[in-house]
């Protein structure tokens, strides 16, 4: 994995609900509440964007346990 790009994982701070959104606007240089807004966005198309955000929920690691492991 390179070192530069941070890992994802679901941040303890700055979590809503469970910290998927978060996690990813870190992973990508974005802000968490812009993540937010794209994703609230994405709900107005049809598609499986909450069966996606809960199977990151559950596949995304907690930050303390990723970096715990590793």
């Amino acid at each position: 994995m390179n070192a530069n790009r941070p890992r994802l994982v679901r941040p303890r701070d700055n979590r809503w609900i469970a910290g998927v959104c978060s996690g990813l606007a870190q992973r990508f240089g974005m802000s968490a509440g812009m993540m937010r807004i794209l994703f609230l966005l994405s709900c107005l198309l049809p598609g499986p964007q909450f069966v996606i955000y809960l199977a990151l929920w559950i596949i995304v690691p907690n930050e303390e346990k990723a970096y715990r492991v590793a």
